[in-house]
């Protein structure tokens, strides 16, 4: 029975990782905060690790025995740029280390990485693994140094580097507001250009990332592990609008005004104590005109396939933000 560690098991990509790996025998071992929510792996056979990634007691006891290290925890919102970095940069750097001088021998570490770290199409043609990086966000930027580090420890353990587009599914927070505003009757588009998408299921995003961590030809490679097709916002509405049932009124929200509001949310988000969702630099990547990347090497190499469509991810979904509550 092979084993996994798993950072960021708690949350939406992480959670449904388990779940997978469960399916498939798996023991595992996941890494939690004193204060983390266990909602999404409650009753299941894990076993905690409490602590976190610059503790070296806990990390040689995480890492011991155990034959894959699934790298999925990080920072995605921060309010400064120190905070990308330490828990997206110097957090991987250490799980590196510890796992070269704990477990050098472990079959694959598969690190989590994001599109963001290479930024989007700037000429429609989707992006593939030979992109050089162009993030656009600090967010972005801590992911192409956090990927470097990995790239650094190729000659030392076995390591494979995947990238995911956006994401959406059953326990997601932040495309669920996508489906909220649907729900209420409000179709938003940001710009009036004809924006195309990666869009992946979070089910079949954590099964291309045992693929990669099973494979044996993945190691030293990095994978785009996202849709096979490319999406509209007005198509994508179109759909959403008839799974649901509701009549929408499409609202388009101009370029220039997403980023005067972003403008102000960063100003007057200084005198918030929480992250702001909307800045200036997020601005950037919501007026992007081509978010699109190419999946052929992971679907040549690691015989990846989407098991949903859109419409049956959606749905999916949606049925579960019902089941869930959180759409009336």
């Amino acid at each position: 029975m092979a084993t996994a560690f798993i950072t960021g098991a708690t949350g939406f990509i992480g959670s449904h990782l388990v779940d997978e790996l469960l399916k498939k025998d798996y023991k595992i071992k996941c890494l939690i905060r004193k204060n983390s929510s266990k909602k999404w792996l409650e009753g299941k056979p894990v076993e905690y690790i409490e602590g976190d990634l610059f503790t070296q007691s806990v990390l040689e006891k995480a890492l011991s025995g155990v034959d894959y290290v699934y790298h999925v925890g990080g920072v995605t919102f921060a309010k400064k740029k120190e905070e990308f970095y330490r828990g997206n940069v110097e957090a991987t750097k250490s799980l590196l280390d510890a796992c070269y001088r704990f477990n050098p021998g472990v079959k694959k570490f598969v690190h989590v990485s994001s599109q963001a770290a290479v930024g989007p199409s700037f000429d429609g043609k989707p992006i593939d693994e030979s992109r050089d990086y162009h993030p656009l966000t600090t967010y972005g930027r801590s992911k192409v140094e956090a990927e470097k580090a990995v790239i650094e420890y190729f000659d030392k353990i076995k390591c494979t580097v995947v990238r995911p587009p956006a994401v959406y599914g059953p326990r997601d927070y932040a495309i669920y507001e996508y489906f909220k505003s649907m729900n209420r009757g409000l179709q938003p588009l940001i710009g009036f250009d004809n924006k195309l998408i990666s869009l992946i299921h979070g089910v079949d995003l954590v099964r291309g990332f045992i693929l990669a961590g099973e494979s044996d030809i993945s190691a030293s490679e990095i994978y785009f592990i996202a849709s096979e097709k490319f999406y509209n916002w007005r198509d994508v509405g179109n759909m959403t609008q008839k799974l649901l049932g509701r009549k929408t009124v499409r609202v388009v929200i101009p370029h220039f005004a997403v980023k005067t509001t972003a403008f102000f949310s960063q100003v007057f988000g200084v005198f918030s104590s929480k992250p702001i969702v909307l800045n200036i630099e997020k601005s950037r990547e919501l007026t992007q005109a081509y978010w699109i990347c190419s999946i052929e090497k992971a679907q040549r190499e690691l015989g990846f396939k989407e098991s949903f469509t859109l419409e049956e991810g959606f749905r999916d979904t949606i049925d579960w933000y019902k089941k869930e509550g959180w759409l009336k």
